[in-house]
């Protein structure tokens, strides 16, 4: 009795340290997840993809990594950028964290594609932008999503789309969130 004790013990806490060696080295567990589902799916490849979620826990993209609770790590690109997949009003786009940006700032064509509708008489607005002062219309994007962290009704500029040509992630989303930092060359973003 007193050896099945101890056995429950080392179990428990063995499963207990689980979630944060996961934290710690999500590719690892990753690469186990492939390699059980390629072994799996060798026996019975139908199966495998039917028992598959929908909805994957998995990061949507090699530089985004989704970790325990509302917590999502970005690793830094090859020229230093925290880029990743976020969604925008449910529409997956690739997106880039300026911390030097006050807004989200997005071009008229994504603003489309997310559903925001915009007159020329919006574009009221005169902003500083690295390439100089341009007109912009302001807005708010109702949902912006990355891994589990999700934010509502962001407040968000609208340019030109020759004024630019990615979706920047500023300060009215960061600020929403209750922590963003660098660790080893990755952004880790907290709601």
């Amino acid at each position: 009795m007193f050896r099945k004790m101890i056995m429950l013990g080392v179990v428990a806490g063995a499963a207990g340290g689980v979630p944060a060696l996961y934290q710690s080295n999500p590719e690892f567990y990753r690469e186990l997840l492939h390699a059980a589902l390629t072994l799996s799916a060798n026996e019975n490849p139908q199966q495998v993809a039917a028992s598959r979620p929908a909805s994957s826990p998995l990061p949507m993209n090699s530089e985004t990594s989704v970790l325990l609770g509302r917590k999502v790590s970005i690793t830094a690109d090859e020229t230093g950028h925290f880029v990743g997949r976020f969604k925008l009003n449910g529409r997956e786009l690739s997106a880039m964290i300026d911390t030097g940006a006050t807004y989200v700032a997005i071009n008229r064509d994504t603003a489309r594609r997310i559903g925001v509708s915009l007159n020329s008489s919006d574009f009221k607005y005169e902003v500083n932008t690295a390439n100089g002062k341009v007109r912009a219309a302001a807005t708010t994007i109702d949902s912006l999503q990355i891994g589990r962290i999700y934010v509502e009704n962001i407040d968000a500029v609208v340019l030109d789309d020759r004024a630019l040509d990615k979706i920047l992630i500023g300060m009215s989303f960061l600020d929403r969130l209750a922590r963003f930092q660098v660790e080893n060359r990755a952004l880790v973003l907290e709601q």
